[in-house]
């Protein structure tokens, strides 16, 4: 089935080799996914940014307290109370933990890096996996937004 088309700006960057880095229109294609399979209609504006393991592991510490380097960080937008913008946030994807989670798990890097991208856009959208329920909720939301782009369950291992 087609996804459908969504009025969506996704700006993609990257801070270190794009050796094996998904191009952007990849990006743009997992980003819709994961609006419409999250019932996001409306438009919708993020960056991504892939980067390497020592600007990752230096946000992961700033931001989250957390000295190494993590697969993937989300930044929603913190809008003042009464603005209204179609910019969801940031996302920033770390190239060398893709590739070393994936060949981890046995998967292909490109399924890992659409899971990866899914994943975040999800916590931009307010989902998170705090609790085991919201985890719970979230995953099954991932593994049917990869399903409709023929991944299989990422959290089958």
């Amino acid at each position: 089935m087609a996804t459908p088309r969504l009025e969506l700006g996704v700006s993609v960057s990257y801070a270190t080799s794009r050796r094996g880095v998904p191009a952007p229109a990849s990006f743009r294609h997992w980003v819709e996914a994961a609006l419409v399979g999250a019932g996001h209609r409306k438009p919708a504006e993020l960056s991504i940014r892939v980067v390497g393991t020592s600007e990752a592991r230096a946000l992961n510490a700033r931001y989250r307290g957390k000295d190494y380097a993590t697969n993937v960080l989300s930044f929603p937008v913190d809008l003042p109370r009464g603005v209204t913008s179609p910019l969801l946030g940031d996302l920033v994807i770390c190239a060398p933990v893709v590739v070393r989670e994936a060949r981890e798990q046995g998967k292909p890097t490109r399924n890992h890096y659409a899971h990866l991208t899914v994943h975040g856009v999800l916590h931009l959208l307010g989902y998170d996996h705090l609790n085991e329920r919201d985890a719970e909720r979230m995953e099954m939301l991932e593994t049917r937004i990869l399903a409709s782009l023929g991944i299989p369950d990422p959290y089958r291992l």
